[in-house]
């Protein structure tokens, strides 16, 4: 693909598609430009950084979370939906809950979302300055519960460059489960024959939590209301 018939729009699309295969360390300019059949140096005339690529795909990627109509249902309903859908877009993308750490991430895309949680939380009668610390604190839950899936995609790219991922898995999980045998709690659930292993999340932790801190909102709402 020539340079003048190349867009910043194609490139942010293909390093998207990149770090969803192989992670922020697999995301290089030379493999982007052979994606998208080109030199790299046709990538370099659009976007000139390696972080400002990453900064752009990040920002591209909160178009996919939902915005509910806030006159359509109530706010409960409204955050439950807008923290479901940010949740499942982090675990599409499981590189951007690492870039967090590592990068600078800002754009029109989270800007977008970050306006519409906040006005979700002061129609839901909270004052701007708490709307603030109930959005932050929804956006804190969401990022922690898809960090575990993030993490484990990473762990697993990165035993697969060495040897078999699974095996070696297998064996860290298997030396865990002997150390926590000394614990009672642990053993307790390690005993379970139902049990996958105490390391994994059980089954809806992440509904468990945002039902737990929005019943906490209500709780305060009524208590100001």
């Amino acid at each position: 693909m020539a340079r003048n018939t190349l867009t910043p729009d194609q490139i942010v699309r293909a390093a998207i598609e990149l770090l969803d295969d192989e992670g922020l360390d697999g995301l290089n300019m030379r493999s982007l430009g052979a994606r998208l059949g080109t030199a790299a140096t046709a990538v370099y005339w659009h976007i000139k950084t390696k972080d400002e690529l990453v900064r752009l795909a990040g920002d591209a990627v909160w178009s996919e979370v939902e915005l509910p109509d806030l006159d359509a249902m109530g706010w409960r309903a409204a955050a439950a939906a807008m923290a479901g859908s940010m949740h499942a877009m982090l675990t599409r993308h499981p590189w951007l809950g690492q870039a967090f750490g590592s990068h600078l991430l800002y754009g029109p895309g989270k800007s977008r979302h970050d306006d519409h949680s906040l006005a979700l939380y002061e129609k839901a009668g909270f004052s701007p300055a708490d709307a603030d610390r109930a959005a932050a604190t929804v956006f804190v839950h969401v990022l922690g519960s898809a960090l575990g899936g993030a993490a484990q995609v990473s762990l697993t790219r990165r035993l697969g460059k060495s040897g078999d991922p699974e095996k070696e898995l297998a064996a860290a999980m298997a030396a865990a489960a002997e150390v926590a045998m000394a614990f009672p709690r642990l053993r307790e659930r390690l005993d379970d024959a139902a049990a996958t292993g105490y390391s994994a999340a059980p089954d809806r932790t992440f509904e468990f939590g945002l039902d737990a801190i929005l019943d906490g909102f209500g709780a305060q709402l009524a208590k100001t209301a």
